[in-house]
């Protein structure tokens, strides 16, 4: 059995849910796609994301979710790259993408849930179906169930983010029996997944992460709740009216959480809560150690990225005696800090972070295997992160190395800047980086997203860094966007934000 979904008014139990799933099977069978081919989904949190994800599974696909704010070059590419065979799509979001779905790839439109159009403000009329193209709801209920044998699962073909050219699809090795034990053991372990959990789906499912706890969550749960996305207020109302166990929770939430009135926070009992999982960027300690004084000790942080999977967990009592740190390596995985000519460093001494879990199975990167050879060293691969390992083996990250700035042979890392910048009440979201400087090689630039019907003026936001980080670390030039750019991972697309300033400096560092 499964979790049962809920989703604004509408809930399905676990056995709908399933009779659902084979359906749905057999309804990919009647389009003809075959086991080991690519579904993908441009999908909003809804019941249908992680409907899709269980369908895509137990047809034996790939499931490749599409970040739902592309356009269509962007969209395009990971249709064509990834070869899907089949796309399912909020009905909204076609016109977004006309023409970038490959020629003979059949579509399954969902129309937006009242929740979603709500939130959203999504006009009716534009959340039809088009002519022509199956309805998610009247495509289900029309397909025959499949009562075939099992079929092998090939879990998630997910994009990275990478720093320059297009993304990479991250494609592995389909999941034996012993594969999807090892599996359920590592979300055990990052996502404190266990039997009977009770979760609200908050975070945007497609981004790896919070996809994977989705399904973890549906297919080991108790009772799954979707949400659009944050509401602190919500979270709070339906931790306890759900008696919620477990979260999956960004650092950027927190912040959102923590700026609620005490008043709203004494409010809600949320004493059901159990294990809360952060991953997809290092949580700023005095952040992490405000919720656990608000929550207690269940806040869980990990290292971990699409291409080596989960490599370090930090509990709340290491987090409060060692600020900073994502943890020590887990048993199954291997880390080590190298510099650029592959040698491993000493303590505390900042380098490239290599590692891997042997609980994933080999991956590849769609249609660039050079890519893939050009990111392993010695059986450890790298994402381009930089961090240190202190004496006891408590792992520590700076930040990305493509993102690192060096200004007068000083090295500065974005990412403490970004973690500060986002502790200023106003600010919604943010990106440091590099711009081209006559003197000292590069100086800093930060562009601001402000939370709605919000005013900060630069002067005020140099003054809340100058009190917290040194001089040489406060952005010389601060711009302000309605909002980020970001990648296929939710992250921002820094490169994107960078181009404009180095385009006329004849150079890229």
């Amino acid at each position: 059995m499964v979790a049962t979904l809920i989703a604004g008014e509408r809930r399905l139990n676990g056995a709908a849910v399933l009779e659902r799933t084979m359906r749905g099977v057999g309804g990919l069978e009647a389009l003809g796609v075959g086991e080991g081919e690519v579904v993908a989904a441009m999908l909003r949190n809804d019941i249908a994301f992680p409907e899709a994800m269980l369908i895509a599974r137990t047809a034996g696909c790939y499931f490749c979710p599409i970040n739902w704010h592309f356009k269509a070059d962007e969209a395009g590419h990971i249709l064509r790259d990834s070869g899907a065979a089949a796309l399912i799509v909020h009905a909204d979001l076609l016109p977004r993408i006309e023409g970038a779905v490959p020629a003979g790839v059949p579509v399954i439109a969902v129309e937006p849930s009242a929740q979603l159009q709500a939130a959203f403000r999504l006009d009716a009329g534009q959340c039809r179906a088009p002519a022509g193209v199956p309805e998610w709801e009247g495509w289900l209920a029309d397909a025959p169930a499949h009562a075939g044998a099992p079929r092998q699962p090939r879990g998630s073909l997910y994009y990275s983010s990478g720093t320059t050219g297009r993304p990479k699809g991250i494609k592995r090795a389909p999941l034996g029996p012993e594969d999807v034990a090892r599996m359920a053991e590592n979300a055990r372990i990052a996502f404190g997944i266990e039997p009977g959990l009770r979760t609200i789906l908050v975070a945007p499912l497609y981004h790896s992460a919070p996809a994977s706890y989705g399904l973890f969550s549906l297919l080991m749960g108790e009772l799954a709740v979707i949400r659009p996305r944050l509401d602190a207020e919500q979270l709070l109302a339906d931790i306890e009216r759900h008696h919620a166990s477990h979260l999956y929770l960004v650092p950027t939430h927190f912040v959102r959480l923590l700026r609620l009135s005490e008043e709203v926070k004494r409010r809600h009992d949320l004493s059901s809560v159990k294990f809360v999982a952060c991953t997809g960027s290092p949580c700023p300690p005095d952040v992490k150690r405000a919720m656990i004084e608000w929550w207690g000790p269940v806040i869980h942080e990990g290292y971990a990225s699409s291409e080596a999977g989960f490599i370090t967990m930090c509990t709340s009592q290491e987090a409060l005696a060692r600020p900073g740190t994502v943890g020590r390596v887990l048993p199954s995985a291997e880390a080590r800090i190298l510099d650029d000519d592959g040698r491993e460093l000493p303590p505390f001494q900042p380098g490239t972070i290599y590692c891997r879990n042997g609980n994933y199975t080999e991956f590849t990167y769609v249609n660039n295997a050079a890519a893939r050879r050009a990111i392993e060293r010695d059986g450890l691969i790298t994402v381009g992160d930089v961090g240190y390992f202190d004496t006891e083996g408590y792992l520590y990250i700076c930040d990305r190395k493509a993102d690192m700035v060096i200004s007068g042979g000083v090295n500065i890392y974005p990412a403490e800047i970004e973690a500060a910048l986002v502790t200023l009440v106003g600010i919604a979201d943010c990106a440091v980086f590099g711009i081209p400087d006559a003197e000292f090689g590069e100086a800093l630039a930060a562009h601001v997203q402000l939370q709605p019907a919000v005013s900060i003026d630069r002067d005020a936001i140099r003054a809340h860094l100058r009190a917290r980080l040194a001089d040489y670390k406060i952005p010389r030039v601060i711009e302000f966007a309605d909002e980020l750019p970001r990648e296929e991972s939710g992250k921002i697309f820094k490169r994107k934000l960078r181009e404009p300033y180095w385009r006329e400096a004849g150079r890229r560092i």
